[in-house]
């Protein structure tokens, strides 16, 4: 699938996709405060990182700015906790 091909996807299916990713991302901060440390790090971020690129890339076609950037802060912070649960980061 060409990106102009998955640009015209996730245009048709935009409300769909959003709601996916913040119900994505309720479910994975719902999961860390219902099981604090016993939570499974790795897939909350790794989960949280997947509807970070979800939701930035339908407010990136939206033009919305704001929630582009809060979207692909949250990307990177997914990565750096992505590393850190891996142990990659002391």
């Amino acid at each position: 699938m060409t990106l102009a091909a998955s640009n015209r996807f996730v245009r048709r299916h935009m409300r769909t996709l959003e709601m996916i990713g913040v119900l994505m991302r309720i479910f994975s901060f719902s999961l860390v405060s219902w099981m604090g440390p016993a939570s499974p790090f790795m897939f909350v971020w790794v989960f949280n990182t997947i509807d970070a690129a979800l939701l930035s890339w339908c407010s990136a076609l939206k033009r919305d700015r704001a929630y582009t950037l809060l979207n692909t802060f949250w990307i990177l912070v997914g990565l750096v906790g992505i590393a850190r649960a891996a142990d990659w980061l002391h």
